[in-house]
């Protein structure tokens, strides 16, 4: 059959530059979605400090729980709205058509972000937040998106590896977010070391401040608009082309464009495979016998491990004050700051997060999606339970201790489900609702890193009043959250069970997409594709 063809050549494909290509591609989408979602954490507590520092009071402002709320939550709100949206829409229209969408929204939404506006600081905050949150609609839609459209170019030998290399991406824009941030606030704390500034850094802010968050936030747009052209470029995946299209010489013609494979498919049968079988919905009894337990999987899965996972990122400033590793606010200029969390990002991105997403890719495919899940959730729960018992000694007596086993925890998070759970939900569904299960499945995971982002800014504001006014989280608090945290990547654990495993089958074996409704014996999956 035409559509077998195809399908095989597609399993049977060396890896080769044109694998790469849609890797950096795809991979830039997400570095540009980290770098938006993570680089307001660097700059957080400037905003507070600029438009919320009382001009009588000597202490330096913070963003009250509000506003910190919206400013922090906000993207992540718009995310899980266009994760359902363009996932869907991705099924009906087209992976190809919707991919150019997603990226043109992200960069005007950059761009936008940095030139919020406003008479008061209530004003420019509201602002801030309509623009992020388009800016998180647009970034919702590249997960479904650029994971499908990886998967189903991918050979099955390596389709782990380079699905995993997509969203390895992510770390670089965690980092590189740290790495602008630093650049940006020292070229403007230099600019100001006066004598005055340095006597007096709360109420002597630099007139030009204001600046400095602004710019954070724009650079976001340039590696978004560097891959636009690229994106609009790329041909329609084969495998939508061929099972969604029902198309197999148009799907043909196309891989023979960027793969260096030869096909030939019958123009007669390019509408007629598999009309008949496989054409259940999403809410039909059939999806939920053959996929309803793997749905439930991703999206526990997900949703646990980014209430842990979000958490932890975006009040890295939080914690890192906590355990006294930053200075307390009223030590350090408003810009220098930004420099010192900003400093404490890059390092951890550098000694955890970044290791591990290249981590996954390395192994993936020889230990599989199930074994490092499990093994990521595992030792998430072990470092956040040995970081929460004896949380005052961490705090009091072994700051450098609490930061390696913390590091650790984003290590195990990215070689473990913070990857696996991309991965897997672009392996798993059929092609027609492929994109559709997946952004359900990243709906689920903001979801919780909603509830992760409110929870934790709740837990850091059940404090003693002292510490309330202080700005950060200490003590007992902090010590709860971490042991709930514990709990939540213990639970994930064993919703782990539900996810089947995917590592050398293909898409359409995983699925079962060749099978006939109502327990049918496998009508194409039986054939054997040795790997190349």
């Amino acid at each position: 059959m035409a559509q077998d063809n195809v399908l095989n050549a597609l399993d049977l494909a060396k890896t080769q530059w044109y694998h790469f290509t849609a890797i950096v591609i795809a991979g830039m989408g997400f570095f540009t979605d980290a770098y938006d979602l993570f680089s307001i954490a660097n700059v957080t507590k400037l905003l507070g400090r600029i438009y919320y520092t009382h001009p009588d009071h000597k202490k330096p402002g913070t963003l009250p729980p509000g506003p910190s709320m919206a400013v922090n939550g906000v993207a992540l709100v718009g995310t899980l709205a266009g994760q359902l949206f363009f996932g869907w829409l991705g099924d009906k229209l087209g992976r190809k058509k919707v991919y150019g969408m997603t990226l043109a929204l992200m960069v005007i939404s950059s761009l936008a972000s940095g030139l919020s506006f406003g008479s008061s600081a209530k004003g420019v905050i509201s602002t801030l937040c309509f623009f992020r949150f388009w800016l998180g609609f647009g970034i919702g839609g590249d997960y479904p998106l650029s994971a499908t459209i990886m998967s189903e170019y991918a050979n099955k030998r390596t389709r782990g590896a380079f699905i995993a290399a997509v969203f390895a991406m992510q770390g670089f824009g965690i980092l590189v977010g740290g790495v602008v941030s630093i650049i940006v606030s020292t070229a403007f704390d230099h600019a100001y070391d006066t004598p005055t500034f340095r006597e007096d850094p709360v109420r002597s802010l630099p007139p030009r401040a204001d600046y400095v968050w602004r710019i954070i936030l724009m650079f976001g747009a340039v590696p978004a608009a560097m891959t636009f052209y690229s994106r609009a470029k790329m041909p329609e995946t084969a495998r939508y082309t061929a099972l969604v299209a029902k198309n197999a010489k148009q799907a043909a013609l196309d891989m023979s464009k960027v793969l260096q494979v030869e096909l030939e498919a019958d123009e007669q049968q390019k509408s007629s495979e598999r009309s008949g079988s496989n054409n259940f919905g999403l809410f039909s009894a059939e999806f939920a016998r053959r996929h309803g337990l793997h749905l439930l999987g991703t999206c526990a899965t997900w949703f646990l491990l980014d209430i842990a996972y979000y958490s932890s990122n975006l009040f890295q400033k939080d914690i890192y004050t906590a355990v006294k590793w930053l200075p307390a606010a009223a030590d350090m200029n408003a810009i220098h700051e930004v420099y010192r969390v900003a400093r404490a990002q890059v390092l951890i991105a550098l000694c955890g997060t970044v290791p591990g997403y290249w981590f996954t890719v390395a192994f993936i495919d020889i230990l599989g999606r199930f074994f490092i899940q499990l093994m990521g959730f595992f030792f998430m729960t072990v470092f956040m339970f040995a970081l929460a018992f004896p949380y005052n000694h961490w705090k009091n007596d072994n700051t450098t201790g609490f930061l390696v086993m913390y590091a650790l925890t984003f290590f195990f998070a990215n070689f473990g489900p913070n990857a696996t759970t991309f991965i897997v939900p672009a392996e798993i569904f059929p092609a027609r609702l492929r994109s559709t299960c997946h952004g359900i499945s990243a709906a689920a995971g903001k979801a919780g890193a909603i509830v992760g982002a409110f929870g934790f800014l709740y837990a850091s504001q059940s404090q003693t009043k002292g510490q309330q006014d202080a700005g950060y989280p200490t003590g007992i608090g902090m010590k709860n959250t971490l042991i709930i945290l514990g709990c939540i990547n213990f639970v994930g654990m064993l919703f782990t069970f539900l996810v089947p495993e995917a590592k050398g089958k293909s898409l359409e074996e995983i699925s079962r997409e060749n099978e006939e409704e109502e327990g049918d014996q496998p009508a194409a999956t039986s054939r054997t594709i040795n790997p190349v």
